[in-house]
């Protein structure tokens, strides 16, 4: 009567998904480290939860305007529980070893999502922000 999931693999995997909403898995790719992340998402119709249950992660929310992008950045704790709203610009960063739980409405990923992808400088401040980050804990 109980049923069991895991994902072993690289990547993003949504394996229960329900009438309303999903849960997957996100494990280390290297597509997830500082230096390859080259943009940022947002989901219109579903906030996004995450729960780090192994390794080391920084989660990222942003807004976009004019003068630049504005950066909220947090080193993940097991056993937390963070919520990023609908309508927010976001991202992750995984390093070796790291798996995280992902929360959602059903089937985000085939569809709710648009990316702003970054320009050379704006990857190059992002990387550096984010290894402060992940030394210092909070940016």
């Amino acid at each position: 009567m109980t049923e069991q999931y895991k994902h072993q693999g690289e990547g993003y995997a949504p394996f229960l998904i329900r009438e309303g909403w999903q849960v997957a898995q996100l494990n280390y790719a290297p597509s997830l480290s500082v230096e390859k992340i080259d943009r940022l998402d947002i989901h219109y119709h579903t906030d996004e939860a995450f729960l780090l249950m192994a390794g080391e992660a920084v989660l990222v929310s942003a807004k976009i305007a004019d003068q630049g992008i504005q950066y909220d950045m947090q080193k993940m704790e097991a056993g937390i529980i963070y919520n990023i709203p609908k309508e927010v610009w976001h991202t992750i960063s995984l390093k070796p070893g790291a798996q995280v739980l992902i929360i959602e409405k059903d089937n985000t990923h085939l569809g709710d999502y648009e990316f702003y992808f970054f320009n050379t400088a704006e990857q190059q401040d992002f990387a550096n922000l984010m290894k402060a980050c992940y030394r210092n804990g909070e940016v």
